[in-house]
C-alpha cells in the first residue's frame, strides 16, 4: 500500500498588523480542507498567542549584509536551499485569506511551482494596453498570496534578489513582480486554475446596484477567497467595506469559514 508523503503549509507573521488569531484560523482551515498529512508551520519573529497545532519557526533571512534587511521582499526568503527543517512539496498561504475548499488539489497538480495569476484577481483593465509591453509583463505576474514549490528548487530568486537588490527594487514595485520575472526566466511559472482562488471583491459580491439585491457568495469551483486590494479581510469580517457603488450583505459563511 502506498503511503502519502506528508506536505507542507506555511505562512508567514511579522510585526503588529495580524495578530495570532489569524495564523490559528488559517491553520484550522488547512485542518479541515487538507486530508493528506501535513506540517503547519509559521515563520514569525513573535510565536505568542499560536496555538498549539501552529509549529512556529523564526523568520528565515533573506541573507542581505546587516541594515539592508528589507520586510516588503521578506517573503522571498523561502526560496533559501535550507527553509528550516522542511522538505519538499510546499503550500505558501497569505494570512489575510479564507479557505472555502478543499485544499488537496493544489498539491496534485504535477509540476513544480504553482502561484495564483494576479490578473484573475482583478477585473479587466483596458488602458493599460496602450503599453503592450508592461500589459504583457503585468499579465503574467503571479499573485503571491497563494503559491506552492518545492524547497531547495528555486534559490535561484533569491540568490538573484540578494546579488542586487537595490536594482531589484527600483525595477519591480513589489516582491512577487521580481519573484514571477524569475520563475519566468527558468520557466517555472505555472498558474492555479483561475476558479480555484477568486477575489472576495471582485467574484464574491455582485457588481455594482446587484450586490443590492443579492448577497456575496462564493462562485463554483471556488477553494480560497483572497482578499486583493481593498477591503480588507478584517474589514469585512468587522461589517465594513461598503462603497455607495457596492453593498457587502451577509457575510455569515464567510465569518463561518474563518472561524
Amino acid at each position: 500500500m502506498s503511503v502519502t508523503p506528508r506536505v507542507n503549509v506555511i505562512c508567514m507573521k511579522w510585526g503588529r498588523l495580524y495578530g495570532p488569531e489569524y495564523v490559528n484560523h488559517l491553520c484550522a482551515g488547512v485542518a479541515r480542507h487538507l486530508k493528506r498529512p501535513h506540517r503547519f508551520v509559521c515563520f514569525t519573529d513573535d510565536a505568542s498567542g499560536l496555538s498549539a497545532d501552529v509549529q512556529a519557526l523564526p523568520l528565515p533571512e533573506l541573507g542581505l549584509p546587516a541594515g539592508q534587511r528589507d520586510r516588503r521582499w521578506q517573503k522571498l526568503s523561502v526560496f533559501r536551499e535550507q527553509l528550516g527543517d522542511l522538505t519538499g512539496s510546499t503550500l505558501f498561504l497569505d494570512l489575510d485569506l479564507v479557505i472555502v475548499g478543499a485544499l488537496d488539489p493544489f498539491f496534485d497538480l504535477p509540476g513544480r511551482f504553482f502561484i495564483i495569476r494576479d490578473d484573475d484577481l482583478f477585473r479587466r483593465k483596458p488602458l493599460r494596453k496602450l503599453n503592450a509591453e508592461r500589459d504583457h509583463f503585468l499579465h503574467s505576474v503571479g499573485n503571491s498570496s497563494v503559491f506552492r514549490f518545492e524547497i531547495g528548487q528555486h534559490r535561484y530568486i533569491l540568490d538573484a534578489y540578494v546579488a542586487d537588490p537595490v536594482a531589484a527594487a527600483a525595477s519591480y514595485e513589489i516582491s512577487q513582480q521580481f519573484q514571477s520575472a524569475q520563475l519566468a526566466k527558468h520557466d517555472d511559472l505555472h498558474y492555479w486554475p483561475s476558479e480555484w482562488c477568486v477575489s472576495f471583491k471582485n467574484a464574491c459580491v455582485p457588481r455594482h446596484l446587484r450586490s443590492y439585491a443579492s448577497d456575496p457568495a462564493v462562485p463554483a469551483g471556488a477553494r480560497i477567497v483572497v482578499f486583493a486590494g481593498e477591503p480588507k479581510m478584517s474589514e469585512v469580517l468587522a461589517g465594513g467595506g461598503h462603497k455607495w457603488y457596492r453593498r457587502i450583505g451577509n457575510i455569515d459563511w464567510l465569518r463561518q469559514a474563518w472561524q
